[in-house]
């Protein structure tokens, strides 16, 4: 698949940035038009709208905090998914606060635990790399999750190997890599659609098609896609390749590799712990997170061992301490995927109750939204010719609705749609179209480009 370079929308960062221009204020994707979330169900490629308003609904701020009320739903579609789980993404009616100012944490690091521990700029959960299952050495067999007995010591309990969610589970995520746990829908992992890697791991989106919260571009520095409950942001899959924002735009890569191991007998640290599975086609190397090892690298493309580094950034232009959702040279998510296993800084955000102090709350419709690079704009369609169906995809991540129309020769509009802030694609339906040339239009209300398209039968 083609794809040519875009940039629809990025929020304009002054250099002597007020209250009402930090990032971790003005980065959210505020829904300002009442965009509901949809689902897939096994078995119907038609998504069901849901009755819950997706992205962002409002953001409030004090001297210390940032707050983010969100219901947890993301614009693409959710679903189906396929490995039995019974759960939908349901609305979670969320309170996040995060700390305006976050701060290197000095002492010994804090891991990263199960359930949330970051939200993605759309209301959407993070998780680290595990599922709640690991290795019962006594019992040779998995524990913990549904349908395995529990894990010596009960839930919480440190496990010697602690399941990867990523190859584990992979079955049972949806287009865009996530599911829900008990309705709470998730990412572990790089929030862009299996169908946009450069090796597609699973069919899932051939017959449930939607898209993930932005896509690769690998001209381009990835967007800002979230926050870590630390405060520091988290960037998609590419970044400057010098932390102080020169030698062009490369993959940032993982500081993790896997152990030249063939028995499970000791930790990434070396020391003897308690037998894990057999390394095998069932158990591969990669199947348990201490199957990795941190390894030290002097190139600055390479991260921590908490997977992040200090850079510049298009928000962050003197500089931040910032994770990344780390892929493979095939765009594959590779450990740890965005966080862990423990965090950079001080953790003292999270979810709460109620916002209980004076704040000041952002109106999204004043918030200056510009294209700093307006006359770059992008997409690609696919496939061209097409037959049955196209799909028309920006790149990057869209801040603003994007209205999208498919006009034929004689400059009538025959179809028109909208790709939804939060998401990136439509699927345009041809088959009651008739066979020649069309244009397809797409714009953000200030600009707008136009693209051929041939329907053929």
């Amino acid at each position: 698949m083609k794809k040519f370079t875009l940039i629809l929308a990025a929020l304009a960062i002054a250099a002597s940035a007020t209250a009402q221009t930090e990032p971790n204020i003005t980065g959210w994707l505020f829904n300002t038009t009442g965009i509901m979330g949809q689902h897939y169900v096994a078995g119907n490629s038609t998504p069901i709208q849901d009755n819950v308003l997706a992205n962002v609904q409002t953001v409030q701020y004090s001297d210390n905090w940032v707050y983010v009320t969100t219901h947890g739903i993301p614009a693409y579609i959710t679903g189906p998914f396929l490995d039995g789980n019974p759960s939908i993404a349901t609305d979670q009616s969320a309170i996040y606060r995060f700390p305006r100012v976050p701060q290197e944490n000095m002492g010994t690091p804090t891991a990263t635990t199960g359930g949330n521990i970051g939200v993605f700029i759309n209301g959407v959960s993070l998780f680290d790399h595990r599922d709640g299952v690991a290795w019962n050495a006594s019992t040779n067999a998995l524990c913990g999750g549904p349908g395995n007995p529990p894990c010596p010591g009960g839930m919480g309990a440190t496990q010697a190997w602690s399941r990867d969610a990523i190859p584990a589970e992979r079955a049972g995520f949806d287009c865009a890599k996530a599911h829900p746990a008990m309705g709470n829908y998730h990412h572990h992992q790089n929030p862009s659609a299996f169908n946009l890697d450069l090796v597609v791991v699973s069919n899932v989106c051939d017959l449930y098609a939607a898209d993930g919260l932005y896509v690769i571009d690998a001209t381009q520095h990835s967007p800002l896609v979230g926050y870590a409950y630390d405060g520091f942001p988290i960037y998609g899959a590419y970044g400057y390749a010098n932390t102080d924002g020169t030698g062009g735009v490369t993959r940032i890569r993982s500081g993790y590799q896997l152990r030249n191991i063939t028995v499970r007998n000791t930790s990434p640290a070396g020391a003897s712990v308690t037998n894990g599975a057999p390394i095998n086609t069932a158990y591969p190397l990669g199947y348990f997170r201490e199957d990795n090892e941190f390894v030290a690298h002097a190139e600055p493309f390479y991260l921590d061992e908490h997977n992040g580094r200090f850079a510049v950034t298009p928000e962050y232009p003197n500089g931040t301490y910032a994770y990344y959702c780390t892929v493979d040279e095939n765009w594959n998510s590779a450990y740890p995927y965005v966080i862990g296993p423990t965090f950079y800084g001080t953790v003292t955000g999270g979810k709460v109750t109620a916002v209980s102090e004076s704040t000041t709350t952002v109106d999204p419709l004043s918030l200056s939204v510009v294209d700093p690079n307006a006359s770059n704009l992008s997409v690609s369609i696919y496939p061209n010719p097409a037959t049955d169906l196209i799909a028309i995809q920006v790149s990057g991540s869209t801040r603003e609705n994007v209205d999208v129309g498919l006009i034929d020769m004689t400059g009538k509009v025959v179809r028109e749609a909208m790709i939804a802030a939060g998401s990136t694609i439509w699927h345009l339906d041809t088959r009651t179209l008739y066979e020649g040339r069309y244009i397809v239009r797409i714009g953000n209300g200030t600009q707008a480009i136009s693209r051929p398209v041939q329907i053929t039968r």
